[in-house]
């Protein structure tokens, strides 16, 4: 699609006299509900767009064909039309029984893939016994402290028919050694799993929190799981460079997409400094978005998300192999954006944000259930979810054939602009000296601050309409089913830790740790093979973990003002 310079001129004086001759009169009578319409980062959307808007716009430079360079149509040349996206609901709460029950009750209503969600202790790596899990075990996910709790939490599901995603990210080490651990006890070698590990530590020092160590150590261990995933576990996406933490801390499109990728160029960078080229181990680099519900505007944000990184890729680390140009991602539809009032309204807000990621070209989609923003999920809600994703893929016909909204004027207008400004926030950010630079300095912090206090008084300012919250608002009594976590849960798992301790061979514990910290003391030893050891002799997460606090001590993040 491009346009001569005559045939441009010619449609900019249409749009004139459109705007005289047809608009302004019609306005007079009529006028718009708002001055100006904008995009979430700032920008003025026009009344319309056209082909003068995509001036000096080639086809080919911009778009070409799925899943050809620079793969804005789709990382893949069939795309649905070959493979639905994973069907991936984000589970886990109470013990692992619990967990286990809930994993093969969404597989057997249609999902493809398992979501693990981990309760703040095994995030943070402590013990459930231990006094800061106080009052958080099986919380907000299922509480791990050990290999025998992760067999018991995939019991009957087999690793090798089953893509398993692990929300995981300061204690990454721990959960992906258990896993390997646990598929080696069904006969499922290590090269044959498939699925993906979060641990991207950068995010949670910018918008989350659940990290532990100093950035250089934690950094040095994100970058061991990619390197050891590369060589050892090959089908295994070694990390998921996630923009929705981001996002859901305040950030807008273009911050979610311009900051996911200057992560992504950091570890990038840390793998390359550690030796190893760049086609060995960036085809199996994953990212994690987030679905808002500015609907066009997040469709574009995948569009511009999966050029920029395909061109940041082959021009700045000359990357050869096309699979190491591919932002292949996952997509959770917002949390920020579930409303306790009025709940059942949740569920149309997670059909609209599904629908963008998929005609955004999303690998794989967790859908929130319409009850989170209240407490975790029923089977009722949860299969609500699910059923929302599989209408969209069986029902819809939006699958029926690649980027259906390719080529609209808005759509590639809005591609550009999201990539352009991304791209901006980029180049400042390697001014500065790279990603670790800018969160030391506290900048990532501010933007992210600065664009949720801006969303928050539009919100109160009713200048931005949520329907049940500002306006449209009910008064009427809650009818929502709640799930309670049972609170005896940590006694259960206190005693289960006691009877592993006394039952386990405590000398083969102790020796895998003192190998695990004399490991830790050097610099360049991966430290992956160490933590699968000890866990294999049934160390604990906790236990694990504290060997690392040891020698490289613990993070407390700065005051920013």
């Amino acid at each position: 699609m491009t346009f001569d310079k005559k045939r441009i001129e010619e449609i900019k004086k249409a749009e004139e006299e459109w705007n005289e001759k047809t608009v302004k009169p019609f306005i007079a009578k009529a006028p718009e509900r708002k001055e100006k319409f904008m995009t979430d980062d700032g920008f003025e959307i026009k009344r319309v767009y056209t082909p003068a808007n995509l001036e000096n716009w080639d086809y080919l430079e911009k778009l070409n064909f799925p899943g050809q360079y620079p793969f804005t149509r789709g990382v893949y040349s069939t795309m649905y039309r070959g493979r639905l996206w994973t069907m991936r609901q984000y589970a886990g709460f109470g013990t692992a029984e619990e967990s286990n029950k809930r994993y093969k009750y969404l597989l057997e209503q249609g999902q493809t893939g398992l979501s693990v969600a981990f309760d703040l202790p095994t995030q943070i790596g402590y013990d459930s016994d231990h006094p800061m899990a106080e009052g958080e075990v099986g919380k907000v996910g299922v509480a791990i402290d050990s290999l025998k709790d992760m067999e018991i939490l995939f019991d009957g599901i087999p690793l090798d028919k089953v893509s398993t995603s692990m929300t995981i990210n300061a204690t990454a080490a721990n959960l992906l050694a258990m896993y390997i651990l646990v598929g080696q006890k069904q006969g499922v070698p290590q090269n044959q799993l498939r699925g993906t590990v979060q641990n991207d530590i950068l995010k949670e020092y910018i918008a989350r929190g659940t990290y532990i160590f100093p950035p250089n150590p934690s950094m040095r261990l994100t970058t061991d799981i990619i390197m050891y995933c590369a060589e050892k576990v090959p089908k295994w996406n070694s990390i998921s460079i996630s923009g929705y933490h981001i996002r859901e801390a305040g950030a807008n499109a273009v911050q979610e997409v311009a900051f996911t990728l200057a992560d992504g160029i950091e570890y990038v960078k840390a793998v390359i400094a550690r030796g190893m080229d760049i086609d060995k181990f960036a085809p199996r680099l994953s990212f994690f978005f987030n679905a808002h519900n500015n609907f066009l505007e997040e469709i574009a944000k995948f569009r511009a998300a999966r050029r920029l990184w395909a061109r940041i890729m082959k021009e700045k680390f000359n990357a050869r192999d096309p699979r190491s140009m591919l932002l292949r991602f996952h997509t959770q539809t917002g949390g920020s954006t579930l409303t306790a009032q009025q709940p059942e309204n949740n569920i149309v807000r997670v059909a609209i944000q599904a629908l963008a990621a998929v005609l955004g070209g999303t690998q794989s989609l967790h859908t929130n259930s319409y009850d989170e923003a209240l407490s975790l999920p029923t089977e009722k809600s949860v299969r609500i979810a699910l059923r929302t994703q599989q209408i969209i893929a069986y029902e819809s016909g939006v699958v029926d054939t690649i980027d259906p909204l390719g080529g609209s004027y808005y759509i590639e207008w809005l591609t550009d602009h999201i990539e352009e400004e991304a791209m901006k926030y980029i180049e400042k950010i390697e001014a500065m000296g790279g990603m670790m630079k800018a969160i030391e300095r506290g900048y990532i912090q501010k933007e992210i601050a600065d664009s949720a206090y801006k969303y928050q008084k539009e919100v109160e300012e009713k200048k931005r309409i949520i329907v049940g919250v500002n306006e449209f608002i009910v008064d009427e009594p809650l009818d929502v089913e709640i799930l309670k976590v049972d609170p005896s849960i940590r006694d259960r798992q206190i005693e289960r830790l006691k009877k592993l301790r006394s039952e386990r061979d405590n000398k083969k514990v102790e020796e895998a740790l003192n190998e695990l910290r004399k490991a830790a003391e050097t610099e360049d030893v991966n430290l992956m093979p160490y933590v699968i050891e000890a866990h294999k002799h049934l160390a604990t997460l906790g236990e694990v973990t504290d060997v690392l606090r040891e020698v490289w001590g613990e993070y407390r993040a700065p005051l920013i003002f």
